[in-house]
């Protein structure tokens, strides 16, 4: 079964679009990471994908489901969860209420699985899981980007958007955070990234796809495209 697809997309911001008819599709529990060049197109296909821009032609469907006229929020509803590049955290908040945020944004009422659901989900960020009570402005970037996705993992959402996750980091803290990127997408979620990175995104998921000038040039699974010398040369250099 598909868990998210882009079906013919074209899409843009002015006259010309930047996404040319693209296809993408992601099985159920399946893990894609979308690399290539700057200005290829992955933010705008990002901003598609969870409902901040709508397509001018072609579908967005989650689970079989045509979302493409929903908007973000109503997409969270159905069960999409979204980690921003920027600004996704709420930096004078504590961890744990950042947490509570994320599932009540979903659920109002969800005060009574909070504790067993945020024990579930701090299972896969042992980084963070000890500084509950710290100000996640207090943590480094890429403690914040944890914080971040478990956030978006709290009201247990069939599919994860996340968008360059490895954004203003040191390499440290990026090589941290990847790690955690791996171990979620085994637990089942169908997991979508774009990723300036190409080494780190490739290496944390089952499939890439490249994107350049608004087109897909290259398909298949992560490992195999991160051996591949010319698709390095040619379209994501050293990465």
């Amino acid at each position: 079964m598909s868990g998210f697809a882009l079906v013919d997309v074209v899409a843009g911001y002015g006259a010309e679009p930047i996404l040319h008819g693209v296809d993408l599709d992601i099985p159920e529990g399946g893990s894609l990471a979308v690399v290539g060049p700057n200005g290829s197109g992955k933010s705008t296909l990002m901003r598609v994908a969870v409902g901040l821009l709508r397509p001018r032609s072609g579908k967005v469907l989650l689970r079989g489901e045509d979302i493409t006229r929903l908007d973000a929020p109503a997409r969270a509803r159905r069960g999409m969860g979204y980690v921003p590049q920027e600004a996704n955290v709420f930096r004078n908040m504590t961890v744990l209420e950042n947490l509570k945020l994320g599932l009540e944004f979903i659920d109002r009422h969800a005060a009574r699985r909070f504790s067993s659901r945020r024990d579930e989900v701090l299972d896969l960020f042992p980084e963070i899981a000890p500084k509950q009570d710290t100000l996640a402005g207090h943590l480094s970037g890429g403690q914040r980007q944890m914080v971040a996705m478990a956030a978006a993992l709290m009201p247990g959402p069939s599919f994860l958007a996340l968008d360059e996750p490895s954004a203003g980091l040191s390499p440290k803290n990026a090589e941290a955070l990847f790690a955690v990127i791996a171990r979620v997408a085994q637990t089942g979620i169908t997991l979508l990234m774009i990723e300036q990175n190409t080494r780190l995104g490739l290496g944390a998921v089952r499939e890439g796809m490249v994107l350049a000038a608004g087109e897909t040039r290259a398909r298949g699974p992560a490992a195999d495209m991160l051996a591949d010398g010319m698709l390095q040369r040619l379209y994501l250099g050293a990465g």
